[in-house]
């Protein structure tokens, strides 16, 4: 700054920027458009930090428990050849396992209480794929999933129940055997080897996870799968991938990649992610706006102190920098400030938020509405880099016409009446 700016203008600058008497609405207004940049950077980089935090938890388990690419038949009985169709697709590049899947819908009663849920198929070395729910479960859940036939249900599904590993659960599904009186369905009971929890209340509330040899019994699948789950080692970059296992696997057989199975939804984040930015934008357009009109104000105060500047010797891009120093200094503490303030609050956000619960005796952050146990925050360096120089270029545009405006102030004309 010291280049572009002489002493004697930083000078000024520093002492226009300090409140007198005669100024003292002009200094409010200017605290207030430093209080609403600084709120309006946290803001957005909070609310930034959180959307970029959900995407990324939402896509992290919604992956961790799906195949980045899904391979269904198109045929009632499904794939029958699966565990070929299998290898040739694990010789593909980039493709760390490929997991056959059985999966139906059922309902799940216990204790009076009957709930909605799906049934997944897996084999037990299966599971360490879906990492999510492999970390939630100990040795003995697995174990007994393997030797003992059991399934694994979530936490919420068991808090729903009222159920705990080593319990019974009755399953029902209305894939049942034709008799004179029509289809049964039919109605097994299991025993539960263990409760898995993924942090996804969606998958904690809903899904049963079997054994693929009993859920194919159960289900009606004889020696064929639904569906086959292709797990990647990049699985931002799938689209490439997807074609060469359509090319693999023929044109029975229909293929979806985790982007186009969640469509709707990661279009929905993104959208609602883009209003969030514009919206919050405005807090610091209008703190802009306040710069630009105490700056205004500041200037007709000085009129005399330009004049006087102006016939010792002062320049008109002088008289520009002097002002500019001052209105740019509002939008840089400002900035800075709200810089700090969001990022503070970004990595302390599930604190303030179990704080504010207690305080308020509410829940902010229903985990049945937004899918998610706890309140994520992920920081980008480059958004917080963006919003950071966006909040200093629009403090700059709105000094400019207010020091432009000081340098036109003709010395004799603001001397008249002094």
């Amino acid at each position: 700054m010291r280049y572009f700016f002489s002493p004697v203008e930083r000078m000024l600058a520093f002492r226009y920027m300090r409140s007198r008497r005669a100024e003292g609405f002009i200094s409010v207004i200017a605290w207030f458009s430093l209080a609403g940049i600084t709120l309006g950077v946290a803001t957005l980089i909070v609310v930034m930090s959180v959307m970029n935090g959900f995407r990324a938890e939402l896509v992290g388990r919604i992956l961790g428990l799906n195949g980045h690419v899904a391979v269904y038949s198109s045929q009632a009985g499904g794939i029958a050849d699966f565990d070929q169709l299998a290898l040739k697709i694990t010789d593909m590049p980039d493709v760390i396992a490929v997991t056959p899947q059985i999966e139906g819908q059922v309902m799940a009663t216990q204790n009076r209480v009957s709930i909605g849920a799906v049934v997944r198929g897996v084999r037990w070395s299966d599971l360490a794929v879906r990492k999510p729910l492999w970390d939630s479960l100990d040795e003995g859940d697995i174990n007994r999933f393997r030797d003992e036939n059991g399934v694994l249900i979530g936490r919420e599904m068991a808090f729903k129940l009222g159920v705990k590993a080593g319990d019974s659960l009755t399953l029902t599904t209305a894939k049942g055997k034709a008799t004179a009186f029509g289809t049964v369905p039919t109605r097994r009971k299991f025993k539960i080897a263990g409760v898995f929890h993924v942090g996804m209340y969606e998958y904690d509330s809903s899904f049963v996870f079997m054994p693929l040899d009993l859920s194919a019994a159960f289900l009606g699948y004889e020696k064929s799968v639904s569906g086959l789950e292709i797990y990647v080692s990049n699985p931002e970059q799938i689209a490439t991938l997807r074609q060469s296992v359509r090319q693999v696997v023929g044109a029975d057989l229909r293929v979806f990649d985790w982007i186009e199975r969640n469509r709707s939804f990661l279009n929905a984040l993104r959208v609602e992610r883009n209003v969030m930015f514009l919206i919050l934008t405005l807090i610091i357009l209008v703190a802009a706006f306040n710069i630009i009109s105490s700056m205004i104000m500041l200037v007709r105060s000085k009129n005399a102190d330009i004049a006087v500047l102006r016939t010792m010797g002062a320049s008109g891009g002088s008289i520009i920098r002097i002002f500019l120093m001052t209105g740019a200094s509002i939008g840089i503490v400002g900035t800075f400030a709200g810089t700090v303030v969001g990022m503070l609050f970004c990595w302390n956000i599930d604190t303030i938020k179990q704080a504010i619960e207690s305080l308020s005796g509410t829940e902010l952050f229903a985990a049945e509405i937004y899918f998610l146990s706890n309140l994520p925050a992920k920081v980008d360096p480059q958004e917080v880099l963006m919003v950071v120089l966006m909040a200093l270029g629009l403090s700059f545009l709105a000094s400019l016409y207010p020091a432009w405006r000081a340098s036109r102030i003709a010395p004799a004309e603001a001397l008249r009446y002094e």
